[in-house]
């Protein structure tokens, strides 16, 4: 579910970098966000191959400021950036990929968003779902001519 949610958050970076083919700073949040989860993953929760549940880092403060610290040499936390940075670069790809294979669902999702601004979860699944089903029926004609 985390690695989803990472894929989620570059999912909008992804998008400018297919459609527009540059970047901006719009996704700033979304990587920070994806990165604190990724450092969790690694560093907190043993959700790391590399350090399994050893725990890298402590919460300090945690009812303040919510800051934490390294509780490791600087090597173990380069290697701990290092899979973080793997992560991300994964979870990055598939987004890609899903955004690749969906762009015409993309583009009609985004034509909507102009129009509405706001868009609830329900009608993206309708639009994605009529794009998807619209696919499928061209390739069952396809299939029987």
């Amino acid at each position: 579910e985390m690695l989803d949610e990472i894929t989620t958050f570059l999912a909008g970076r992804g998008a400018e970098e297919i459609i527009f083919d540059t970047v901006t700073t719009g996704a700033s949040n979304d990587i920070e966000r994806a990165t604190e989860l990724a450092r969790a993953m690694v560093t907190r929760y043993g959700m790391s191959d590399t350090f399994d549940m050893m725990a890298l880092e402590k919460d300090n403060n945690m009812y303040l400021n919510g800051r934490t610290s390294m509780t490791c040499s600087d090597e173990t936390g380069s290697r701990a950036d290092a899979e973080v940075l793997s992560i991300i670069k994964s979870c990055h790809k598939k987004a890609l990929d899903i955004l690749r294979e969906n762009t015409e669902a993309l583009h009609k999702i985004a034509a909507f968003l102009i129009e509405e601004e706001t868009i609830s979860g329900e009608k993206f699944m309708e639009i994605f779902n009529s794009v998807k089903n619209g696919a499928e029926e061209s390739d069952k004609t396809e299939k029987t001519e």
